[in-house]
């Protein structure tokens, strides 16, 4: 599994999005965009997930059980 910081710049850049269109469009700020391609780790979930969602994802939580497997 990937840190959500190299699937966004990854998908991102496939799509071939700079940041600032990226944000545009996903109807976020740019810095959010930034903060996740940084790595930051004290986001706003709903915006996360309007990120994720432009890639037909979102953030759930999941039992920690459920990640070692």
């Amino acid at each position: 599994m990937k840190p959500l910081y190299q699937f966004v710049k990854e998908r991102r850049k496939a799509v071939n999005l700079t940041q600032e269109e990226f944000a545009e469009r996903a109807g976020v700020a740019l810095t959010v965009v930034r903060k996740i391609e940084q790595g930051k780790t004290n986001l706003n979930m709903e915006k996360v997930n309007r990120v994720l969602q432009m890639f037909g994802h979102e953030l759930a939580p999941v039992p920690s059980k459920e990640l070692n497997k």
